[in-house]
Order: structure tokens, then C-alpha cells, then sequence
């Protein structure tokens, strides 16, 4: 069982810089894979970027890799999600989610979910 809050949203200029962070509750955490995904008005939900339990392996979206960098604190029961070089197209509500085994992208196989929190990029 695990509880997600996502926050760090807000806006940014375009090529500026914002952290995400995950806060997860629940003993599963630092079993969990952990990903981000983000959803823009009228658009499907997309992967943004996935961790495996221990931090070591990690999978980007083409259209994120090289800016996005996510991570995860297992002490403190915290993912992030670093952004940099932002683009107006990265405006979305991003969500945290997890769940048991395999690192996937398809966020279907997610069960547990945060509420999201909005990231507006303006140029």
C-alpha cells in the first residue's frame, strides 16, 4: 500500500528549470518502481520516466532524455523529477505513480497514483 503526494509544480519561463518531488508513504516504497507521467489538456496520460526500486536503473521518454533526470530517495520516501531546458510543450499535469516489479512504461501498469501537480512553461 502506498500513498503518493506529488508537489513542486508552478510556472516557469521556457529553458528554466523545476524539481518535482513524490512524497510516498507506505511500507512498499522502497520495493516500488517509481514513475512519472504527465498529461496535457485533451491528451493522453504519457510516460515521462520510470526508477527502479534501488535507484540504479532508469528509462526516459524520447522527448524528456537529456533534460529530465529522476530519482529517489528510499530513506526518505521522496522521488524527484529534476526538469531542465524547459519547453512550452512540457506543460502538463505530472503524476508520481507505482508499482510492484518491472520497470514499464505503459502507465496502466500503475497502481497507485498522486494527484498530480501542474507545470506550466511559458516562453
Amino acid at each position: 500500500q502506498v500513498q503518493l503526494v506529488e508537489s513542486g509544480g508552478g510556472l516557469v519561463q521556457s529553458g528554466g528549470s523545476r524539481r518535482l518531488s513524490c512524497a510516498a508513504s507506505g511500507h512498499t516504497f522502497s520495493s516500488s518502481t517509481m514513475g512519472w507521467f504527465r498529461q496535457a489538456p485533451g491528451k493522453e496520460r504519457e510516460f515521462v520516466a520510470a526508477i527502479d526500486y534501488n535507484g540504479i536503473t532508469t528509462y526516459y521518454a524520447d522527448s524528456v532524455k537529456g533534460r529530465f533526470t529522476i530519482s529517489r530517495d528510499n530513506a526518505k520516501n521522496t522521488l524527484f523529477l529534476q526538469m531542465n531546458s524547459l519547453k512550452p510543450e512540457d506543460t502538463a499535469v505530472y503524476y508520481c505513480a507505482a508499482k510492484s516489479g518491472m520497470l514499464v512504461q505503459d502507465h496502466r501498469a500503475y497502481g497507485y497514483w498522486g494527484q498530480g501537480t501542474q507545470v506550466t512553461v511559458s516562453s
